[in-house]
Formats: C-alpha cells, structure tokens, sequence
C-alpha cells in the first residue's frame, strides 16, 4: 500500500537533502549523469548514488537510463515545478542572509508591474541605492494577480503597482505618479508628420495592442468602438516589454500605452506622443505596503518613493 502524504512528507523532511533537489533539477536539464556531476562539483559516482537515494525515499523511479544518458520520468516532471520553485527560495533565503550579514542593514523584497518599474522605478532605485547602500533592493517584474498571490504568500515586502481593485487585508496603498495613456509611434511613422489626427487617421494605421485584460486594452477596445472602421491588428500582441520597444521603434505601428510604460522611449526621442481628442486618466502608479510591521529597510525605500512623488505624468 503506498505512503501517505504525511508519511512521505515526514520522510522528506528527516532524510531529504537540498543537495537532492539541485541533482534533480539538473538531470532534467542535461540529461546526463555525468554532465550533471560536473555542474554542481560532484564525481559521476557520488550523482549516481544521491539519485538513487532520492528515488528510493520517495520510492517511486525519477529517470530512464537509455545509451546517451537520462531522460526524466512521469513522476519526476510532476515533481519539476515544485522543485525549481524550492530552488528558487533557496537561493532568495541565501541572498537576504548574505545581504544581512554583509551590509548590516537588511533587504527588501520588491515587486513592480511594468509600467511601475518604467514609470517610477528607474532612476528612483539608482538614487535610493545612493543613498542607502548598505539596503540590498531584489526587484522581481510581475503584475496584478501574481501580484497578490506573493503577498498572500508572504513573499514580498513592497509592491510597486496600481491601486488594486481590492486591497489585500492589512495592506494600504499609497499614489505616488499620476498616469494616463497615450497614443505613440516612432518619429518615422507618417502620421508624426501631421498636426492633427482624426479617427479615420487611426483606423487607417496598423496597431500593437497589449493582450486582453490590461486596462488599457480594455480602453483601446472603447477606442476602436468610435473609428469608422476597424483598424489593422499588427499579428504579434505581448505584454513583454523589450519586444514592444524593438516593435514600435523598428515597424510603422500605433500603440495605446499607459505613459509610464511608454516614458523611457518618449525621453529617449524613439517615440513621440500623437495628440489625438481628451486625455484619459488611468489609476496612478504608488506602493502598496503592510499597514504595520515592516522593516527598516522597506520603510526606508517607501518613504523615498513616496517622496519623490510627481504632479502629473
């Protein structure tokens, strides 16, 4: 009869290694015993004899041998996620010890949405670092939902965003850049040329959109509602941000972004706004925080952000 998960857990928990988990991770990822031995600095004989441990604790098998090395199995690719997200957590735990040790006055974990890192980050963090440079800053890119799910996690302390819908229970939010969007291109596009724009100029033009459940998105789809006709749809939408820079700097496209996700590339000169009808406002950009028991450090970095708040954007 098989274990039961708290039987196994039990098991994992007295006998298991983290050195098990990086072996299991990197079998997966090269496929050879002795590749693997020497990634992680261990002789073939000492990988063969950890591996065969680990299946034996969990007693079930995590890899098929065949003539050019190791192939995962069924239950070791179940086991994958989890595994790489326990690595991960290692190697963050290591890094806020050595921060602690090393610098004395502690780290924060800080997530930021796009338009947050391109709209109130950069720069900001630079001159934070400046001037605390013994507080270590992790910065990890994400938004809304997964968002939320680190701090239901307990896995951050600051999160650099848009008010949330629903502010999670003994968290508050503070604005700290006002933001709208903006119609943009590159300086070559033919409609930069032009004064003034009319809707059936927009509609004859070519648009990268965001995907479907960004707010502006959302506000593109009200936009299109009042062209003449539809406009062309450029055949690749993304969120990712370096592919919608090289895009709109490098192909004839209209973009409708939040102008804190555009800022970097209009200061640069690569994009120009088009001045097209009233301006829409969008949720401004701030922090979001515990409402008591932060750190130091994170009280030092959200009192700098917060202070170098801005009228408008």
């Amino acid at each position: 009869m098989p274990d039961s998960a708290s039987a196994l857990l039990n098991r994992l928990l007295a006998r298991g290694k983290f050195r098990h988990v990086q072996i299991l991770l990197q079998l997966a990822e090269l496929g050879s015993v002795q590749r693997t031995a020497d990634a992680i600095g261990m002789t073939q004989s000492s990988v063969t004899q950890a591996l065969a441990y680990l299946e034996n604790l969990l007693e079930v098998p995590l890899f098929e041998r065949h003539a050019r090395g190791v192939r995962p199995t069924p239950s070791c690719k179940d086991l994958l996620p989890v595994a790489r997200q326990l690595m991960m957590g290692i190697w963050e735990s290591a890094d806020i010890v050595v921060a602690r040790q090393m610098q004395g006055h502690g780290t924060v974990r800080l997530i930021g949405s796009a338009a947050s890192i391109n709209g109130l980050l950069v720069g900001a963090l630079a001159g934070f670092s400046d001037r605390f440079p013994g507080v270590q800053v992790q910065l990890r890119e994400s938004e809304s939902d997964d968002q939320l799910l680190a701090i239901a996690r307990g896995e951050v302390d600051l999160v650099a965003c848009r008010k949330p819908p629903v502010i999670p229970e003994g968290w508050e939010f503070h604005p700290v850049r006002e933001d709208r969007l903006a119609i943009v291109c590159r300086v070559q596009h033919p409609l930069a040329r032009r004064g003034k724009h009319s809707l059936a100029d927009l509609a004859a033009h070519a648009w990268l959109l965001l995907p479907a459940g960004f707010a502006a998105r959302a506000r593109f789809d009200e936009l299109v509602q009042k062209f003449p006709k539809p406009p062309p749809v450029y055949s690749v939408v993304t969120r990712s941000q370096p592919m919608m820079a090289w895009l709109l700097r490098n192909r004839d496209l209209l973009a409708y972004l939040p102008l804190t996700l555009a800022r970097p590339l209009l200061d640069g000169g690569e994009l120009i706004e088009l001045q097209v009808g009233k301006r829409v406002a969008m949720q401004p950009i701030g922090i979001l925080q515990p409402q008591g028991g932060m750190g130091e450090a994170a009280s030092r970095l959200s009192e700098f952000l917060r202070a170098g708040a801005s009228p408008a954007a």
